[in-house]
C-alpha cells in the first residue's frame, strides 16, 4: 500500500493517532482508505483533519472511498456520496463445483505478455487508470484469464492477505465468468481461507453463501466529484443460474475488488 500510495499520520507528542492514504488514478481519480483513529483520540476532530489535508493533496481529482458506518456522517459532511454497497465474504470452502463453461471459453494462466491487455481490460471496467497497481500486483500475485474465442475477456488474481488469501480483483463480461474465474481460485484451494468483496449489484453474494463464504460485513461506497465512467453490467445481475449461452458483448465490470482501500 505504501509503495502505491501516499498518507499522512497524525501525531501529538510523538505518539500516532490516525492515519490516512490515497492512492492516485490517473488525473481524473484517487482512491482513499485506511482512514484509522486511535480508540483515545476519537471525537477530537482527528479523522477530519486527516481527512482534509488527504482531500487537498488529492487535488482536483474525484475521490472514491469504501466507508463503515462510523465514517459516513464525516464522509457525507466533506462532500461525499453514497453510491453502493460492497459485501465482504470469507470462508474456508471445501465443495466448490466446477464452473459451467460456454463454448470456446476457458480459464488459464496469466502471462507476462498478456499484461498490457489485462490492463486494457481493467481501465475499460472501471474507469480507471490503475496500471501502476496492476503491474505490482501481476509480481505479487497469482492470475488467471478468462479467455473466449481466442481474445482476453476477463482475469482474477489471487494472493496472500491478512489471514488466507484475496481474490481480487474479478473482471468478467457477464456472472457467468465471474463465477468461472473465482470457482477456479476456490477449487483449486479448498479449505484455504479466502475473502472476496464483491459490489452489492454483482448478483454474486448469494452465491458465495451457498459454497461456504458467508457475508460477514459491509461497507457504503462512496464518491467526492464525479463517479468514473465504468462499464455497467451486462448479465444477469440476480445471481440465479444461468443456462445456455451467456451474453458475450464488448461491456466488462468488476465483480471482485483488490481491496476495500484500492477499490
Amino acid at each position: 500500500m505504501l509503495q502505491l500510495g501516499h498518507g499522512l499520520v497524525a501525531e501529538r507528542d510523538g505518539a500516532v493517532l490516525g492515519t490516512t492514504m490515497w492512492w492516485l488514478f490517473g488525473d481524473s481519480h484517487a482512491s482513499l482508505g485506511m482512514v484509522i483513529v486511535a480508540k483515545a483520540a476519537q471525537g477530537m476532530g482527528v479523522g477530519r483533519k486527516l481527512m482534509e489535508g488527504a482531500i487537498a493533496a488529492i487535488g482536483d481529482r474525484s475521490i472514491l472511498l469504501n466507508a463503515t458506518d462510523e465514517g459516513l456522517n464525516l464522509y457525507r459532511s466533506l462532500g461525499f456520496d453514497v453510491t453502493g454497497t460492497v459485501y465482504q465474504h470469507q470462508g474456508a470452502p471445501f465443495d466448490v463445483p466446477i464452473a459451467q463453461l460456454i463454448p470456446n471459453e476457458r480459464v488459464a494462466p496469466m502471462k507476462a505478455g498478456e499484461l498490457a491487455d489485462i490492463s486494457r481490460l481493467d481501465r475499460a471496467a472501471t474507469g480507471l487508470d490503475r496500471s501502476a497497481v496492476i503491474d505490482y500486483l501481476f509480481d505479487a500475485a497469482q492470475g488467471v484469464v478468462l479467455n473466449r474465442d481466442g481474445e482476453q475477456a476477463g482475469y482474477a488474481l489471487f494472493r496472500r492477505f491478512g489471514r488466507g488469501y484475496s481474490i481480487g480483483p474479478t473482471l468478467a463480461p457477464d456472472i457467468g465468468g465471474a463465477r468461472a474465474l473465482i470457482s477456479h481460485w476456490l477449487g483449486s484451494n479448498t479449505g484455504m481461507f479466502c475473502r472476496l468483496d464483491v459490489p452489492e449489484d454483482s448478483g454474486l453474494s448469494a452465491w458465495l453463501d451457498e459454497l461456504g463464504l458467508p457475508c460477514v460485513g459491509r461497507v457504503t461506497r462512496m464518491c467526492r466529484g464525479t463517479p468514473p465512467p465504468a462499464n455497467s453490467i451486462s448479465a444477469n445481475p440476480t445471481g440465479q443460474a444461468l443456462t445456455g449461452a451467456r451474453p458475450t458483448g464488448d461491456t466488462i465490470r468488476a465483480w471482485s475488488l483488490i481491496n476495500q482501500a484500492l477499490g
